[in-house]
């Protein structure tokens, strides 16, 4: 019997209560504050200052916890909007802002599939919307969207966990190479890079991504509407 479907156990007059919703709040908590290498049922239960056997009442395993803990934070992605394009891109947006709350998002999205009762009302307000849109199959146009969020996403945080790892924000970055790049397109050998590089309007993340986000909703409307 799947997670979702299981009972809990019944309470107990202990000193420490537990529920499934408090392992998962912890665990998430423990993933927010210093990734995925801290979160395991041995773990968790350090946390809460129980014994381990404790919580394979409520969680059988590892992979268990981690789905719960996905389907809560689809808690914070709610489609909205009047129309299909709005809700596509309003999933994109609190999918993306989901996975910058919580960092440790973007190494499951894409992989585990969401089954739980968050995910399953998420993924309801999408299908309503694109429903009666004109095309035999609507998976395609959401696995499109998704597959630009996830990538989007997954980029922003390795960029900011790089940040992290050596100091230098984009700024002291594009400082330090800037000398390499010049002797570079002094060559003659990439004047395309060169030109992008040098007149292009540089965007901020969030413009980068709007921007990518919406020449992708032009084109599924382009195809509709042939």
């Amino acid at each position: 019997m799947l997670v979702w479907e299981r009972p809990e156990p019944p309470n107990r007059p202990v000193p420490v209560p537990l529920s499934r919703d408090l392992i998962v709040r912890t665990a998430i908590r423990l993933a927010d504050a210093n990734g995925m290498d801290a979160v395991s049922l041995r773990k968790v239960a350090a946390a809460l200052d129980v014994g381990p056997m404790r919580l394979y009442g409520y969680i059988a395993t590892k992979e268990e916890l981690l789905d719960l803990m996905l389907d809560a934070v689809y808690a914070e992605i709610r489609p909205t909007g009047n129309g299909w394009r709005e809700v596509l891109r309003s999933l994109a947006e609190t999918t993306r802002n989901a996975a910058h709350g919580h960092e440790w998002l973007a190494d499951l999205l894409g992989g585990r599939p969401g089954l739980g009762p968050q995910a399953l009302a998420s993924g309801e307000s999408v299908m309503a919307a694109l429903d009666g849109i004109g095309v035999d199959d609507v998976m395609p146009v959401t696995t499109a969207v998704n597959a630009y969020v996830i990538g989007a996403v997954r980029g922003e945080i390795a960029k900011r966990r790089a940040e992290r790892a050596t100091g230098l924000d984009e700024r002291r970055w594009q400082v330090s190479l800037g000398p390499y790049l010049e002797r570079l397109f002094a060559t003659g050998k990439y004047p395309a890079l060169a030109t992008v590089v040098r007149d292009a309007v540089h965007l901020d993340a969030d413009e980068t991504f709007r921007l990518g986000l919406e020449c992708l909703l032009d084109g599924i409307e382009a195809r509709l509407a042939k």
